[in-house]
C-alpha cells in the first residue's frame, strides 16, 4: 500500500507539472514577424506605395496598439495615413521616397504583450522623368544645327580682318628694307663717287708732272 500511494501522489504531482507548463508555453510564446513586403534589404528601383508585415498571430486592432514610423535617409516622415491591421497583418501606406528607407513598428501580440523591431530598404532615385524631356532636348538641339551656315560666313567675314592683320605686322618690315636699300644705294654712290675723284686726281698728277720732269 505505501508504494501504490507513493506512486499515486507522484503520478499526480507529473500530470500537474505538465497542465501548468502546457498553459503556460502558449502565454509564454509571443508572436514574431514572419515577413515583410518590401523584404529586409531589398532594393527597388522604385518607391513602393505601402508595406506589408505579417507576423505568427492575429495582432491587436485597438486604437494606438499599432505604432509604424518609416522614414528616408534624411529624416523625412513617409507616412500616408494610420495602419491598418487584419488578422495578422499590419499595412501602412507610403508617399513616394528614395534613398535609404528605416521601418520602425511596434505592435500588442495576441498574447498581450508587446512586440517591436524594424527593417530597411532602399529605393533609387527617379531616373525615369528625365529621360522623358530628351526628346524636346534633341529637337531644340536640331534646330540650332540649322544655324551652322551664319556661323560659317560669320568666319569668311572675319578673314579679310586676319588679312589687314598680317599686312599691318608686315608693313614695318616693307618700310625697313626701303630704307636698307636706300642707305645700300648712297653709300655705293658715295662710292663711286670717290673712286672718280681719286682717279681724276691721279690723272691730274700725272699729267702735271710730265712737264716738269722735261725741264
Amino acid at each position: 500500500m505505501p508504494r501504490t500511494r507513493l506512486a499515486t501522489v507522484l503520478a499526480a504531482l507529473l500530470l500537474a507539472i505538465a497542465g501548468v507548463l502546457l498553459s503556460a508555453a502558449p502565454a509564454s510564446a509571443h508572436d514574431e514577424l514572419l515577413s515583410t513586403d518590401p523584404a529586409d534589404g531589398a532594393a527597388l528601383e522604385a518607391a513602393p506605395a505601402e508595406i506589408t508585415l505579417t507576423f505568427s498571430g492575429d495582432i491587436a486592432s485597438d486604437e494606438g496598439a499599432t505604432e509604424i514610423a518609416v522614414t528616408d535617409a534624411e529624416g523625412t516622415d513617409l507616412l500616408d495615413g494610420s495602419p491598418i491591421v487584419v488578422d495578422n497583418t499590419v499595412t501602412q501606406t507610403l508617399v513616394p521616397g528614395t534613398g535609404e528607407i528605416t521601418v520602425l513598428w511596434k505592435v500588442v501580440s495576441s498574447d498581450g504583450h508587446p512586440i517591436s523591431g524594424q527593417f530597411g530598404f532602399t529605393v533609387a532615385a527617379a531616373s525615369a522623368q528625365p529621360s522623358a524631356s530628351a526628346s524636346p532636348t534633341e529637337s531644340v538641339s536640331a534646330e540650332p544645327s540649322a544655324s551652322a551656315e551664319p556661323s560659317a560666313s560669320a568666319t569668311a567675314t572675319t578673314a579679310p580682318a586676319s588679312d589687314d592683320t598680317t599686312f599691318g605686322q608686315a608693313w614695318p618690315w616693307v618700310i625697313g628694307g626701303i630704307v636698307v636699300i636706300g642707305l645700300a644705294g648712297a653709300v655705293l654712290y658715295l662710292l663711286v663717287s670717290r673712286a672718280r675723284r681719286e682717279k681724276a686726281l691721279a690723272e691730274a698728277r700725272d699729267a702735271g708732272s710730265g712737264p716738269t720732269s722735261e725741264r
